[in-house]
């Protein structure tokens, strides 16, 4: 699952880093992936929106498997 995951935040990485931000992957739990923001994520009011309701859903919509996105 860690290749799927990888590939997939490669493509939600472009448009983070687009407004300066970035996504790393920190691990997998499970079904659960945990995901750093960086860059000018961190701080930002959107994190939460981003990491819900972007990477979350990416994620989930290339590999249902996942349950949740968690934020380390």
């Amino acid at each position: 699952m860690r290749e799927r995951v990888e590939k997939t935040l490669e493509k939600i990485r472009m448009a983070l880093q687009a407004h300066g931000g970035d996504v790393e992957l920190v691990g997998i739990e499970g079904n659960v992936v945990k995901v750093r923001l960086t860059g000018s994520c961190v701080g930002c009011p959107f994190s939460t929106m981003t990491l819900k309701n972007g990477v979350e859903r990416i994620l989930k919509e290339e590999i249902p498997e996942i349950e949740r996105v968690e934020a380390e």
